[in-house]
């Protein structure tokens, strides 16, 4: 295996597990990461604060892609924050409420928001948006960089959310399933595969010095762009065919596994 610089990771389904949570071993992995310069690089459909929380003092040192790579920050600087145009998450909003049991969600700059009175679903994407404000109406313009518009639904948006929003690629526009329940909609050509690209530049680090992990359609331009790729034992199908490589588990915390064995970390 070439000398690697870069290690990138999807979070929900691969470097987290089922309770969303860090391995115990990762201060460890990570203190070994930052001796060898190897940068580790959390990517995520998630709002950037719903990222950074989980790395405390050392996210300072880090690069973060979040929002499905519309917002990418290295050391605190932000590289490339994306803009969803106004003009259509109206049109996009009230084609969601057609849609039996989804909910959307708009993911800002500043914070996401919602128009849902459902308190338990309010209380839910805290997790992945920690920073979020009810509203009257998503189809008012918002004082906010809109990076993506996320939809939910609790029987699956492979199913349920995809084949009614597919039509709205017309408008150059991204329409990708990011995990079992959610659905992101994006400009075209944001994804994690070119946000990666955008740090890989800037570092002037390459895709064969490059390991990346993902579970989910949205990590496969991630994959991609790395030569050492990752899909997890718990994979969507898709990933693993794109992927050239497997690592066990979620649950298992499959991802340090592989990181430890690339270190020879016992």
């Amino acid at each position: 295996m070439d000398d690697i610089r870069m290690i990138v990771t999807d979070m929900d389904g691969t470097f987290l597990n089922s309770k969303h949570q860090v391995s115990p071993d990762f201060p460890i992995v990570y203190e070994e990461l930052r001796k060898r310069n190897i940068l580790f690089v959390p990517a995520s459909g998630r709002q950037m604060t719903g990222i950074t929380k989980y790395f405390g003092d050392i996210e300072n040192d880090m690069a973060f892609i979040a929002e499905n790579g519309g917002y990418v920050i290295y050391k605190n600087k932000e590289l490339f924050a994306d803009r969803l145009e106004p003009t259509y998450i109206a049109e996009i909003i009230r084609e969601i409420r057609t849609i039996p049991g989804a909910t959307a969600v708009l993911s800002g700059k500043k914070k996401a928001y919602v128009d849902t009175d459902n308190e338990e679903f309010i209380s839910y994407i805290s997790q992945f948006y920690t920073i979020n404000e009810k509203i009257e109406d998503l189809t008012q313009e918002i004082d906010d960089r809109i990076f993506k518009i996320a939809v939910y639904h609790p029987e699956g948006s492979e199913l349920n959310v995809y084949p009614v929003l597919k039509e709205f690629e017309k408008y150059n526009l991204e329409i990708v399933v990011s995990g079992k329940h959610w659905l992101d909609i994006m400009n075209k050509d944001i994804n994690k595969g070119n946000a990666l690209e955008k740090l890989q530049d800037a570092l002037d680090i390459s895709p064969q010095q490059t390991m990346a992990f993902g579970d989910y359609m949205n990590d496969i331009e991630m994959l991609k762009n790395s030569r050492y790729s990752y899909a997890m034992k718990n994979a969507h199908p898709s990933v693993k065919e794109a992927a050239c490589f497997e690592a066990c588990t979620n649950d298992n915390f499959g991802v340090l596994k592989i990181i430890k064995d690339y270190l020879d970390l016992r």
